[in-house]
């Protein structure tokens, strides 16, 4: 047979100090040093982040000659503005954006649109294994996109695709997993109140979506399109696999034509790479720049609906 005993606490004597408990960090640091460790931290964050833009600048503006300068100079000696004007006649730019912005524009409206309408049906329209669908769509997310990367080459050149934009636009009309689950737990936030009230008034589900889920769910969408843009701005393995004509290039490929090497030494013209690639990036980043207040309150809106 056991027994419990308990412990009582010592009772305080004249002489011992008193038992207080330990007054939390926010408390013992004074406001100014931890405001000004807190700044601190944020200036080294912001300069490990602008610095390779600044780095980038620099070498756009340097001559041929000191490009290939050692140690390298954090400033041009000598500022060649006119780089931004000759670096992209190298690769003929003007040809090259306009693929990308095709492309870009096409696999953008494509994924968001396809996203938005399957995460709406898996939200907000009751049908016999909406669950299961949803857990589908959620386990693809998991799924390398290399792995059916070799089905996906021999079936668009069955179909006579291979070397073409098709490739790089038709999965985004498919949805991306991604998006639909975002969208999913967007439209869960949503009171169902509002598709009734809809309901009775008449309007069927593509009312419902385009007059009333598409304008109050538009952080949702902006954050998309966002993410989308960048991303197939950006894509370089897609279009390395699908396509061999070069008047068929996106500018990612296209960027690849200012490498060079002769006999064993790289002979790349890093000033006018450097300038080309400030202007290949300007859009992307002038694009984040426009939807920033969407794009924060769309990631930050979303998690409510978890059921």
């Amino acid at each position: 047979m056991t027994t419990m005993t308990t412990v009582a606490p010592k009772p305080q004597t004249a002489g011992s100090p008193p038992n207080r408990r330990k007054a939390p960090l926010s408390v013992r640091v004074p406001m100014h040093v931890s405001r000004l460790a807190w700044y601190l931290l944020c200036a080294v964050l912001a300069v490990s982040m602008i610095f390779p833009l600044l780095w980038m600048l620099s070498i756009a503006l340097k001559s041929d000659t000191d490009i290939n300068q050692l140690p390298p100079d954090l400033l041009p000696k000598e500022f060649i503005w006119s780089n931004f004007i000759d670096g992209p006649k190298q690769i003929n730019f003007l040809g090259l954006l306009g693929n990308t912005v095709t492309i870009t524009v096409l696999v953008t409206v494509g994924a968001v649109l396809s996203s938005m309408l399957v995460g709406y049906g898996l939200a907000r329209v009751e049908f016999t294994g909406r669950k299961v669908w949803f857990y589908v769509f959620t386990c693809s997310i998991f799924l390398p996109g290399i792995v059916g990367m070799i089905p996906l080459v021999r079936l668009y050149i069955a179909v006579h695709l291979y070397d073409s934009w098709w490739p790089l636009i038709l999965p985004a009309f498919l949805g991306n997993p991604i998006f639909t689950f975002l969208a999913r737990q967007y439209f869960m936030t949503i009171p169902m109140s509002i598709d009734e009230a809809a309901t009775i008034d008449g309007a069927g589900h593509w009312r419902i979506f385009t007059r009333i889920m598409f304008p109050l769910t538009k952080p949702l969408w902006i954050t998309m399109a966002v993410m989308s843009f960048q991303g197939a701005w950006n894509d370089y393995l897609s279009p390395l696999i699908y396509l061999t004509t070069d008047s068929k290039y996106p500018l990612s490929l296209g960027m690849a034509q200012f490498s060079g090497s002769f006999a064993g030494v790289s002979v790349t013209p890093y000033n006018y790479y450097m300038a080309t690639n400030f202007w290949y990036m300007l859009p992307p980043l002038v694009l984040f720049f426009l939807a920033q207040r969407y794009f924060m309150t769309g990631l930050g809106s979303l998690g409510g609906g978890t059921k």
